[in-house]
């Protein structure tokens, strides 16, 4: 799997969406966007409409805000690459159904379902990925426990996809910077 896995991590507006197109762009022209948002508010409308708008419109778009190896089934199998934006987003969906005053247990099992998910997809498809995910360990320490939960999860998955990806680039005000 490591061959086909490029992860791009970053803080907000660090410009790792726009570098992930870039790099999906040099596999090919027939790429499958997997966007994880949803669209719950104008503020998230404007937000979609602008990553839109900042890739190729030839591109095939899948909204997949969970359960991505089951929204792909029957995809075909020709795509040049798939780019997911983004694990963050796709983590936050998990943690949606669950009581805030759950256990941090009920908060990493479902944290470790949607990774487990995510890893089926990618072992499923032939593919190269390209993943998009925030580096949210480097601010502040969220105020809720909430905060500090979600945090810990997306480091964590944030660990896993390192480790198994062949390229990991962590971008830092527009500017790319190869970690492994």
């Amino acid at each position: 799997m490591a061959e086909k896995v490029t992860l791009i991590i970053g803080g907000a507006r660090s410009g790792k969406s726009s570098f992930a197109v870039k790099l999906a762009q040099q596999t090919g022209s027939h790429v499958l966007y997997i966007a994880t948002a949803r669209v719950l508010d104008k503020e998230m409308e404007r937000r979609v409409a602008a990553h839109k708008a900042a890739r190729p419109a030839a591109w095939s778009t899948l909204e997949a805000p969970e359960n991505i190896s089951t929204a792909l089934k029957g995809i075909p199998h020709s795509y040049s690459a798939i780019l997911l934006d983004c694990v963050t987003l796709m983590l936050g969906e998990s943690f949606s159904c669950i009581p805030e005053d759950s256990s941090e247990d009920a908060f990493f099992s479902a944290g470790e379902d949607a990774m487990a998910d995510l890893f089926a997809a990618i072992d499923n498809r032939p593919e190269p990925w390209f993943l998009v995910s925030n580096e949210v360990g480097m601010g502040i320490v969220p105020e809720s426990r909430m905060g500090r939960i979600f945090r810990d999860v997306q480091g964590r998955a944030n660990q896993r996809l390192a480790s198994l990806a062949n390229e990991v680039y962590l971008m830092a005000a527009g500017i790319p910077l190869k970690i492994k």
